[in-house]
Protein backbone atom coordinates (compact mmCIF):
# COMPACT_ATOMS: atom_id res chain seq x y z
CA UNK A 1 0.00 0.00 0.00
CA UNK A 2 3.04 2.28 -0.22
CA UNK A 3 1.67 3.79 -3.45
CA UNK A 4 -1.06 5.56 -1.45
CA UNK A 5 -0.75 9.17 -0.36
CA UNK A 6 -0.65 10.18 3.30
CA UNK A 7 -4.29 11.26 3.14
CA UNK A 8 -5.23 7.64 2.40
CA UNK A 9 -3.81 6.46 5.72
CA UNK A 10 -5.17 9.47 7.61
CA UNK A 11 -8.68 8.64 6.39
CA UNK A 12 -8.24 4.96 7.23
CA UNK A 13 -6.95 5.87 10.70
CA UNK A 14 -10.02 8.07 11.27
CA UNK A 15 -12.26 5.03 10.75
CA UNK A 16 -10.11 2.92 13.06
CA UNK A 17 -10.32 5.68 15.68
CA UNK A 18 -14.11 5.66 15.33
CA UNK A 19 -14.13 1.89 15.92
CA UNK A 20 -11.94 2.29 18.99
CA UNK A 21 -14.25 5.03 20.30
CA UNK A 22 -17.23 2.70 19.96
CA UNK A 23 -15.35 -0.04 21.81
CA UNK A 24 -14.48 2.41 24.59
CA UNK A 25 -18.24 2.80 25.07
CA UNK A 26 -18.51 -0.93 25.75
CA UNK A 27 -19.46 -2.18 22.30
CA UNK A 28 -17.69 -5.45 21.53
CA UNK A 29 -15.32 -5.73 18.55
CA UNK A 30 -17.55 -8.50 17.22
CA UNK A 31 -20.34 -5.94 16.93
CA UNK A 32 -18.23 -3.05 15.63
CA UNK A 33 -16.63 -5.01 12.80
CA UNK A 34 -19.85 -6.14 11.06
CA UNK A 35 -21.23 -2.61 11.37
CA UNK A 36 -18.12 -1.28 9.65
CA UNK A 37 -18.39 -3.88 6.91
CA UNK A 38 -22.04 -2.98 6.35
CA UNK A 39 -21.23 0.73 6.31
CA UNK A 40 -18.45 0.20 3.78
CA UNK A 41 -20.71 -1.96 1.61
CA UNK A 42 -23.45 0.66 1.75
CA UNK A 43 -21.03 3.48 0.91
CA UNK A 44 -19.48 1.44 -1.92
CA UNK A 45 -22.91 0.79 -3.41
CA UNK A 46 -23.67 4.52 -3.27
CA UNK A 47 -20.26 5.37 -4.75
CA UNK A 48 -20.84 2.91 -7.58
CA UNK A 49 -24.38 4.16 -8.22
CA UNK A 50 -23.17 7.75 -8.42
CA UNK A 51 -21.05 6.80 -11.43
CA UNK A 52 -23.95 5.53 -13.54
CA UNK A 53 -26.74 7.37 -15.34
CA UNK A 54 -29.32 4.60 -15.00
CA UNK A 55 -30.08 1.42 -13.09
CA UNK A 56 -29.67 -0.85 -16.11
CA UNK A 57 -26.05 0.24 -16.67
CA UNK A 58 -25.37 -0.34 -12.99
CA UNK A 59 -27.02 -3.75 -13.20
CA UNK A 60 -24.91 -4.66 -16.22
CA UNK A 61 -21.71 -3.77 -14.34
CA UNK A 62 -22.75 -5.27 -10.99
CA UNK A 63 -20.80 -8.54 -11.17
CA UNK A 64 -17.61 -6.83 -12.35
CA UNK A 65 -17.97 -4.13 -9.70
CA UNK A 66 -18.52 -6.61 -6.87
CA UNK A 67 -15.55 -8.63 -8.09
CA UNK A 68 -13.38 -5.50 -8.01
CA UNK A 69 -14.39 -4.50 -4.47
CA UNK A 70 -14.04 -8.05 -3.13
CA UNK A 71 -10.62 -8.40 -4.76
CA UNK A 72 -9.40 -5.10 -3.31
CA UNK A 73 -10.72 -5.92 0.17
CA UNK A 74 -9.08 -9.35 0.04
CA UNK A 75 -5.74 -7.85 -1.04
CA UNK A 76 -5.82 -5.27 1.75
CA UNK A 77 -6.96 -7.81 4.35
CA UNK A 78 -4.16 -10.21 3.37
CA UNK A 79 -1.56 -7.41 3.59
CA UNK A 80 -2.80 -6.35 7.01
CA UNK A 81 -3.05 -9.90 8.32
CA UNK A 82 0.55 -10.52 7.21
CA UNK A 83 1.56 -7.32 9.03
CA UNK A 84 -0.18 -8.57 12.19
CA UNK A 85 1.48 -11.97 11.86
CA UNK A 86 4.91 -10.34 11.56
CA UNK A 87 4.24 -7.95 14.47
CA UNK A 88 1.85 -10.08 16.52
CA UNK A 89 3.46 -9.67 19.95
CA UNK A 90 3.84 -5.88 19.64
CA UNK A 91 0.37 -5.27 18.22
CA UNK A 92 -1.47 -7.59 20.60
CA UNK A 93 0.35 -6.18 23.62
CA UNK A 94 -0.51 -2.62 22.55
CA UNK A 95 -4.13 -3.63 22.03
CA UNK A 96 -4.32 -5.22 25.48
CA UNK A 97 -2.83 -2.09 27.05
CA UNK A 98 -5.53 0.03 25.40
CA UNK A 99 -8.26 -2.32 26.61
CA UNK A 100 -6.92 -2.29 30.18
CA UNK A 101 -6.67 1.51 30.11
CA UNK A 102 -10.48 1.86 29.88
Amino acid sequence: MSERDNGFFDRADAYIKLANTQMEKGIQAGEVSPSFMYGLARYSAWFTASGWTNAQDMTDAKDETVKFFVSEFRRMLELNMEDYIQNFDNYVQASEQLQNKG
